[in-house]
C-alpha cells in the first residue's frame, strides 16, 4: 500500500436499526433523544442494541447493522468486501455513498463517488438510456461536453446501442446492470463503490467488468470497492480484503488472508465425521459409514503442516452383492476447484462392511482448506455420493526441511519440487 494520504478514511463507523414497522419510534423516545442532546448527551438508546446476529433471539427492538468500523484505503486500491449475508456489507457501501447516515463515526472521502449498488441505482425509470447517462454524469459534476466525450465508450461498453433511447423501464435487468456498470467506469469520479449487483450479467459480461475495473484502477488510478460471494472473483480482482461478520469488522489486510478467514469461519475443519443414515437407505446396494482425516501414525487430525503425509479414511457398508463396484474420493479447493479424482477398478465385492484408506504421499499441497468427497457406485451408476463430507486444513508451518517445498508459498496448489534439466544446445 502507498504511504500517500488514504482517499477513504472510517472511523469507529456504526450504524443502528429500529426492528419492526418503519417509523421514529415512541414520542417517549423522540423526547429522550431532544432532552439528551440538547444536554450534550449520547443518544440513550444507542446503548441497547445488539449486534446484527440474525440466528439468535432477542428482545431488543434495536440492532447494529455495523458497528465501530475502522478501515483506510489508498488511491488504486480495490478492496474486496466479504462476509455472510446480512454482515453489514451493503450497508457498508450504502453509508460510504451517502445514500444513508450513520449513527455514530465519520468517513472522510477525498474524491468522487460512482456507486452500482442495485439494479436501478441513479436512473431514472422514464428517461432513455442517453438522458439517464447525461444525468448520472452531472451528478457527479460533469459538463455536458465532459459526458459527450465518453458517450460512445459508455454505449459501445454496455452493448445496448439499439435500446439507448428507450425508457430504462423497458430494459431487462442485465440490460439495467450493462449500462449502469458502463457509466459508473468510464465516468470521472475517482471511487467506484460495487455490491454484488454484477451477478445480474452474463458470463460474458461479468469478465468484460472484472477486466475494466482492472484497467480503471490499474491505469486511470480509481479506488474500487467491491462487495461479492464469488471468492474466485475477489480473490483474482482485489488487491486487499475486509471481512465483516454479524456486523463487525473481522479483518482487515490481504485479500488471500480474508479469504482463508472468511472460509475457515464458514466451515471449521473436521477430523471425523460419521455419515446420519436414513433407514430407507438400507434398500440402496451400499452407505458411507464414516470419513475421518488421519496422519502417518493414525491419529485423527483435523490440521497438519505443508509437506506431511496425511491419509483419507473412509468406512462404507455394502448391502449386496455388486459386480462392478467402484470407490471414488475427490479433492478440491474451498472455492471448488477441483484437484484431483481417484477411483478403483471395478470390481466384484460381497456384502459386509469395508475400509478404504487414500494417502496423499506423491503430491505436496499448499496451504489452504481442502474438502474432500467421497462416492460409491456400480457399473458407473452412482448409489452414494457425499460432496465436502469433510476437510482438512494444511498450514503453511512446515517441518521439511527442503526449502524448495517450504519457499513455494505462492507456486500455486501444488509444491511438489521437480527437477528441470537444461542443457545447452
Amino acid at each position: 500500500m502507498s504511504s500517500s494520504q488514504p482517499v477513504i478514511k472510517v472511523e469507529q463507523l456504526s450504524k443502528l436499526y429500529k426492528l419492526g414497522q418503519v417509523s421514529t419510534g415512541t414520542i417517549s423516545h423522540d423526547v429522550n433523544r431532544w432532552w439528551a442532546g440538547i444536554r450534550g448527551k449520547e443518544d440513550p438508546y444507542l446503548k441497547i442494541g445488539e449486534t446484527n446476529a440474525r440466528e439468535s433471539q432477542s428482545d431488543s427492538p434495536y440492532v447494529w447493522a455495523l458497528k465501530d468500523i475502522n478501515f483506510e484505503v489508498q488511491q488504486g486500491e480495490i478492496v474486496g468486501i466479504v462476509g455472510r449475508n446480512g454482515a453489514g456489507k451493503s450497508t457498508l457501501l450504502k453509508l460510504l455513498s451517502r445514500t444513508t447516515a450513520p449513527t455514530q463515526g465519520s468517513i472522510k472521502v477525498k474524491g468522487r463517488i460512482a456507486s452500482l449498488l442495485e439494479v436501478g441505482t441513479g436512473f431514472h425509470p422514464d428517461l432513455t438510456g442517453r438522458e439517464n447517462v447525461f444525468l448520472n454524469g452531472a451528478i457527479l459534476g460533469m459538463t455536458r461536453s465532459e459526458i459527450k466525450k465518453k458517450f460512445d465508450e459508455i454505449v459501445s461498453f454496455s452493448g445496448v446501442e439499439r435500446y439507448i433511447d428507450t425508457p430504462v423501464k423497458r430494459y431487462s435487468s442485465g440490460m439495467y446492470v450493462r449500462l449502469a456498470f458502463a457509466v459508473a467506469a468510464h465516468l470521472e469520479s475517482e471511487i467506484l463503490v460495487i455490491d454484488e449487483i454484477l451477478a445480474v450479467g452474463d458470463i460474458e459480461f461479468q469478465k468484460k467488468c472484472m477486466g475494466k475495473m482492472g484497467d480503471v484502477a490499474n491505469k486511470e488510478g480509481k479506488t474500487i470497492l467491491f462487495v461479492s460471494h464469488n471468492m474466485q472473483a475477489v480473490q483474482k480482482m482485489c488487491t486487499s480484503g475486509l471481512l465483516l461478520k454479524q456486523g463487525l469488522q473481522k479483518t482487515r489486510g490481504s485479500m488471500e488472508k480474508t479469504i482463508q478467514e472468511y472460509l475457515s469461519d464458514a466451515s471449521s475443519a473436521r477430523s471425523y465425521v460419521e455419515v446420519q443414515n436414513q433407514s430407507d437407505q438400507q434398500d440402496l446396494p451400499g452407505q458411507v459409514l464414516s470419513v475421518q482425516i488421519i496422519d502417518e501414525q493414525g491419529q485423527r487430525i483435523p490440521e497438519i503442516s505443508v509437506g506431511k503425509i496425511w491419509s483419507i479414511k473412509v468406512q462404507y457398508q455394502i448391502n449386496k452383492a455388486l459386480d462392478s463396484f467402484i470407490f471414488a474420493i475427490g479433492l478440491s479447493t474451498e472455492l471448488e476447484v477441483p484437484i484431483r479424482t481417484v477411483f478403483t477398478e471395478a470390481t466384484k465385492v460381497a456384502p459386509g462392511q469395508y475400509e478404504a484408506v487414500l494417502s496423499y504421499t506423491d503430491i505436496v499441497l499448499s496451504s489452504g482448506r481442502y474438502s474432500i468427497a467421497v462416492g460409491l457406485s456400480n457399473y458407473e451408476k452412482s448409489f452414494a455420493y457425499h460432496a465436502d463430507i469433510i476437510q482438512v486444513l494444511i498450514s503453511d508451518i512446515s517441518e521439511l526441511d527442503d526449502e524448495r517445498i517450504v519457499k513455494t508459498r505462492a507456486s500455486g496448489l501444488i509444491l511438489n519440487p521437480l527437477n528441470i534439466y537444461v542443457s545447452k544446445i
